[in-house]
């Protein structure tokens, strides 16, 4: 621990208690790699501790949860809906990895979509919900640019929907920390899809790259990302009781650090609430000071040749997993992505809270869907269609049995079950838990040319 000047006047046993207990909780002296670091409260914005928060940086994937945040604003002014289908172009076919891969012209939901880009943190999905709800790309940008003032974001700058790499695509940890604050202020029906830790597509089950998600207590969102001229960046919170965090990571030189940094931005902000009288007021994350540069370019310091960093954009994530059993998409997650033994300690035992959730392309397969019902009516090619047959369709009822002689009635022996109502079958709201159609996953998607990037 460093030792701070004190004069005789703090010599009295709880003087020096409490000088020793604030070098702890105060920030430490910059180190050589500049990280930026931020926590606050989520409901009051209260600044909780800030290295570098206003510095300009390269968001990378984490843009992604402005890409959500747009789309879901849309949606709430029904300029679209979470069934609608948009269409795979050849601009997003043509994006890097990581993506889905699908084959343009194959169709997704908005809903699936939205689960895929924000869990697998498909940079395709991105330009295909871009594409959906302005039309282009480039106007979607700008409305994403827009939609930062609106929320206060003064340093922020967007050029394309998913973060890859791009001179003009800035932002800050603190204009992050507004955006995430946004998020759950104004969509917290929708926050699941922040939360998800895996989801499934076919045989595949792709786990999300955020390792706090069901290790660390609480945590409940929200993105992670990574480019060589950021380096590791994550937007994360957590809540324990009526307390909710936001912590913002950016440029940390491994995915097993940037989460060490997230963590303990977490044990601070929860365990020294008894102490927060002692440290100076930081504000709220409004009104810290924007710095006027430009951002770093941490290409070398991250991708070096000695680095050993598989492609530009690649992230180290779990690999996917082709069991059926689900439970292995969370044993892909025991490995924290950094191989950092000091990192994992921070995290709990993992703890599934849920199943992967079930992804698709096509229409959503739900009772009362027209879409649906002709796909399913629709007769194959050189056949006829058969007529019905209206007595196989009658439900059987059981006829009672004669009476016996000596007998004047006999009860029937069974009892028809009671109609089943179109709400018992209906899928949870949401469209968190839809069915998988029938078709086949390997025939949509497109073999990438290099490793997958990640987020």
């Amino acid at each position: 621990m460093r030792h701070l000047p004190f004069s005789a006047s703090f010599r009295h046993p709880v003087s020096v208690c409490a000088v020793a207990i604030v070098a702890t909780l105060l920030p430490a002296a910059p180190s050589a790699w500049a990280e930026a670091l931020l926590l606050v409260e989520a409901d009051s914005g209260k600044v909780l501790h800030a290295e570098n928060a206003t510095h300009p940086w390269h968001p990378a994937s984490v843009t992604k949860l402005m890409t959500a945040y747009v789309t879901l604003r849309a949606i709430k002014d029904h300029r679209l809906g979470m069934d609608t289908l948009l269409t795979v172009s050849p601009s997003a076919m043509a994006q890097q990895p990581s993506k889905m891969g699908f084959k343009v012209g194959i169709q997704v939901t908005v809903d699936n979509a939205l689960k895929m880009m924000m869990v697998k943190s498909a940079n395709d999905m991105a330009v295909v919900l871009a594409e959906g709800v302005s039309g282009s790309v480039e106007k979607f940008a700008a409305e994403m640019t827009r939609t930062a003032r609106q929320l206060g974001m003064t340093q922020t700058n967007f050029v394309n929907p998913n973060g890859l790499p791009a001179d003009e695509q800035v932002t800050s940890a603190r204009d992050l920390a507004m955006l995430a604050r946004a998020l759950v202020r104004d969509f917290p029906e929708h926050e699941l899809y922040w939360r998800i830790p895996a989801i499934r597509f076919g045989r595949r089950v792709m786990a999300n790259h955020n390792p706090l998600i069901d290790r660390y207590p609480g945590a409940d969102g929200m993105k992670t990302g990574f480019i060589c001229a950021s380096g590791f960046n994550l937007v994360a919170t957590a809540t324990h009781g009526n307390k909710r965090l936001i912590a913002v990571v950016l440029g940390a030189p491994s995915s097993a650090v940037r989460t060490e940094k997230v963590v303990q931005l977490f044990e601070k902000g929860f365990n020294n609430g008894a102490f927060s009288w002692l440290l100076p007021s930081l504000g709220t994350v409004d009104a810290l000071k924007p710095v006027d540069a430009p951002p770093p370019d941490l290409h070398e310091e991250v991708c070096g040749k000695n680095r050993h960093r598989p492609a530009e954009t690649a992230e180290e994530e779990a690999p996917p997993s082709n069991d059926p059993d689900p439970s292995s998409a969370y044993a892909t997650l025991q490995g924290l992505r950094g191989k950092s033994a000091k990192a994992a300690a921070l995290l709990g035992p993992l703890v599934p809270s849920m199943p992967p959730v079930v992804v698709f392309v096509g229409p959503p397969k739900k009772p009362g869907n027209p879409e649906a019902a002709l796909v399913k009516a629709a007769p194959r090619a050189g056949r006829k269609p058969k007529p019905a047959n209206a007595a196989k369709a009658a439900p059987a009822i059981a006829k009672p049995a004669k009476p016996k002689p000596g007998q004047t009635s006999a009860a029937p022996t069974s009892v028809p079950p009671p109609p089943i109502s179109a709400a018992s079958t209906a899928p949870a709201s949401g469209h968190l838990f839809n069915p998988a159609p029938t078709l086949s996953p390997n025939a949509l998607a497109v073999p990438a040319a290099s490793p997958g990037p990640k987020p």
